[in-house]
């Protein structure tokens, strides 16, 4: 049975979703290593409404039994005034049972983002997203220099994790460093959940 990398993330307007399925790509690129594509809900002003079972497009809803399922995860979100978008905070602060009894402590983890602007939040996104994932045990990668594409982008790309730039407008494709890159998150994600199983 391949194990599993849970890449769970919310896309406003589908550049984060982009990087998930590059990121998912890389994942499978590991033999023995499969990636699950999942999203959050939106949040609404008015919380009495129930949210859809099944969303209008995309990766379908993340549950409970993906978390407990997952030999590692690797997390996305746009950028909110330099920290994760409301939905995923939201999804994340209804993990209490899932910290309370150990369900991600030692599995690896990895965190990804998309702003519009080259300095509008990316690494403090980045940061706002592991921070959570410090406090279920969970042991969180980067990407290190190693990957040449880190030093060589100009648009995006973090040793704290994946990331892109889409411009003003949103019309700004991903680069073919961006695209290096996630790939490359992927899979040392994967290959890391893989030596850890074997280890075990």
């Amino acid at each position: 049975m391949p194990s599993t990398i849970l890449v769970l993330y919310y896309s406003r307007t589908g550049h984060t979703a982009q990087l998930a399925r590059l990121i998912a790509r890389g994942v499978e690129e590991v033999p023995g290593m499969q990636a699950r594509l999942r999203q959050v809900p939106p949040v609404a002003p008015v919380t009495e409404t129930a949210r859809p079972p099944e969303p209008d497009e995309g990766a379908p809803y993340a549950t409970r039994e993906d978390l407990l399922e997952c030999a590692g995860l690797a997390l996305g979100s746009p950028t909110r005034f330099g920290n994760m978008a409301a939905p995923l905070k939201y999804f994340l602060d209804g993990t209490g049972a899932e910290w309370a009894s150990g369900t991600l402590v030692g599995k690896p983890a990895a965190v990804f983002t998309s702003t519009s602007t080259m300095h509008g939040g990316q690494e403090s996104t980045l940061l706002s997203m592991a921070l959570p994932l410090l406090h279920h045990g969970m042991l969180l990668l980067g990407l290190p220099f190693t990957e040449t594409a880190l030093n060589a982008t100009v648009t995006g790309g973090s040793p704290y994790g994946a990331t892109h730039v889409a411009g003003p407008q949103g019309d700004r494709p991903i680069s073919e460093h961006e695209r290096e890159l996630a790939r490359a998150l992927g899979r040392r994600l994967a290959d890391t959940a893989r030596k850890l199983a074997v280890d075990a």
